[in-house]
């Protein structure tokens, strides 16, 4: 149980960091995805080192929590990065060509496409070493 809750803590205290390294300041930025740093890589990378510091590098939790890692961190970083740039392009093909016929809903519907919703590599590869980092530091003050 020490595991779930040091890697759920590693997750809100990215989303915490997002509402200062993200501008402007948006206060529904700590339940919303994308931005600075990946809590989705934090949290997984935290997992994954627990596991691996508990049981072992070689162990079968560490390699099926490493692939589930890689999974979830490839995801953040590519899939979903690439969804965000599609919902610019459609907003910007939206507001263009007027498709919605009354003018206050194609505002509407163009705001309703999230563009920020996957991550830069270097937000990923931050959100990992905080998630390593926090985990290491929990086995630091366990001892």
């Amino acid at each position: 149980m020490e595991i779930l809750c040091i890697s759920l803590l590693s997750l809100f205290v990215t989303q915490f960091l997002k509402l200062f390294l993200n501008r402007p300041f948006y206060i529904k930025r700590i339940i919303s995805t994308g931005g600075m740093p990946s809590s989705h890589a934090a949290f997984v990378s935290t997992l994954s080192t627990k596991i691996a510091l508990k049981y072992g590098f070689y162990s079968d939790a560490f390699a099926a929590v490493a692939v589930f890692s890689s999974i979830i961190i490839y995801d953040a970083g590519g899939l979903r990065r690439n969804v965000g740039q599609q919902a610019s392009i459609l907003k910007k093909i939206i507001n263009y060509f007027s498709l919605v016929e009354k003018e206050e809903f194609r505002g509407a519907v163009a705001n309703d496409l999230k563009e920020l919703v996957g991550h830069t590599p270097f937000e990923v590869f931050v959100g990992v070493l905080l998630g390593i980092a926090i985990a290491l530091l929990s086995e630091f003050c366990r001892n």
